[in-house]
């Protein structure tokens, strides 16, 4: 099987934003090399999708990040039978960063991957090859707490509100977006403070793979905490610590002209081999997904 690959951009009508997908899926039609950005991959460029029924995957970045930062676990995914959405947040990426840190960007993040999912099962070309009802989510950092939002979590903001010395307005609910398709999620370094409060997690009940890094001082071990203590069924959460990783060895390793640059997001702790860390991530989300979401095969 090979990697067929379309470009969407959607609308949120309500909030007057655009956002650009691009969609990975399993085709039978030889590949050619492609630029995305800076990036260069094998794919065939709006082949026909492969028959069978396939479930789909949704991938949040981070905060200031960009959808194609996940690019060899997603082709991955989409070689073996998915289709995987790759969506570029609104307002909260690499060119567009307007609502880092404010309650609009907790609210629009997880009803931009609902209305990616309605606007693929919708698709005259790729819904009927989807699986009803069987979503797996893949959030990084920014991306995590997406994830658990779409899910069923209650995010509470602002979340500096529950630090001890803390003396400005109460915190309160937001109103996000939830969507049952939701079956199972992955989340790399998840970012979770606005899931504290008691209760936050009680309605995310779906299998969870959550993997940390052991060097990460943006979202460290207690965010991790917050998760597997919150949801409604620890059980749930499958979870490994990744030894000295950093918080963006999560990111598909850099092309050399990239990584010369020495941007932080190129960067691993002295030792950590990304390369070889991402051959070996890419099978572990697959197996993931193949036992939680596949009901027959693709």
């Amino acid at each position: 099987m090979f990697v067929g690959a379309s470009e969407f951009r959607l609308t949120d009508a309500e909030h007057g934003l655009s956002f650009p997908v691009l969609v990975m899926y399993p085709t039978r039609q030889l590949p050619s090399r492609h630029a995305f950005g800076p990036y260069l991959m094998d794919v065939s460029m709006n082949a026909p999708i492969a028959g069978g029924q396939h479930p789909l995957i949704l991938v949040s970045h981070g905060s200031g990040g960009s959808h194609l930062l996940y690019r060899t676990m997603t082709a991955h995914l989409a070689q073996h039978g998915y289709v995987v959405a790759m969506i570029e947040h609104p307002g909260n990426n690499r060119v567009d960063n307007q609502f880092m840190g404010k309650v609009e960007n907790l609210q629009y993040r997880p009803r931009h991957l609902r209305l990616t999912a309605d606007a693929l099962y919708g698709d005259a070309v790729l819904g009927p090859h989807l699986q009803a009802g069987r979503i797996g989510v893949i959030g990084h950092s920014m991306g995590g707490y997406t994830a658990l939002a779409l899910a069923g979590g209650t995010p509470w903001y602002p979340p500096e509100a529950f630090q001890p010395d803390y003396r400005g307005p109460a915190p309160a609910v937001v109103d996000v977006e939830h969507d049952d398709r939701v079956k199972a999620l992955v989340l790399l370094a998840p970012a979770t403070v606005w899931f504290m409060p008691e209760h936050a997690l009680e309605d995310v009940d779906v299998p969870i793979l959550m993997l940390s890094a052991e060097h990460d001082p943006y979202t460290p071990a207690w965010h991790g905490e917050i998760v597997r203590k919150g949801v409604r069924d620890p059980a749930n959460v499958t979870s490994r610590c990744v030894k000295n990783a950093g918080h963006f060895s999560f990111l598909s390793p850099f092309p050399p002209k990239i990584k010369q640059g020495g941007a932080l997001p190129t960067i691993d702790p002295e030792g950590f081999d990304r390369e070889r860390f991402h051959e070996q991530l890419k099978q572990e989300i697959l197996a993931y997904f193949n036992l939680r979401l596949k009901t027959a095969p693709a």
